[in-house]
């Protein structure tokens, strides 16, 4: 008897909002980018928006302050306003364990 091979992990799909090459912004894509590659490596999307060159683009998600992180899927969208410094905070905000699995207090 062969068992249903499990489901494949679901793929992040981010978007970080920043405002230009700042050293703020450069440290938010940084941190991101860290956090992203440990705990979800090969399965995260991230576009970063830069809100001077592409205004247009913070209607949508009515973003009002940068650097703005949001997680479009998997659902519930959520959002992550700061430089995102507190790796502990953005992978609640992101609903990941340290193992890169979601995490059962906020299933």
């Amino acid at each position: 008897m062969s068992w249903p091979e499990p489901p494949a992990p679901e793929t992040y799909v981010l978007r970080l909002f920043v405002a230009g090459a700042t050293l703020r912004s450069q440290r938010a894509i940084s941190h991101l980018r860290h956090i992203c590659n440990e705990h979800l490596p090969g399965r995260f999307d991230l576009e970063v928006v830069d809100v001077y060159t592409n205004p247009e683009a913070t209607l949508e998600y009515q973003i009002v302050a940068t650097p703005t992180l949001v997680k479009v899927r998997p659902e519930p969208p959520r959002k992550i306003i700061g430089d995102l410094s507190d790796h502990g905070r953005v992978m609640r905000g992101l609903n990941i364990t340290a193992g890169g699995g979601i995490s059962e207090a906020v299933q």
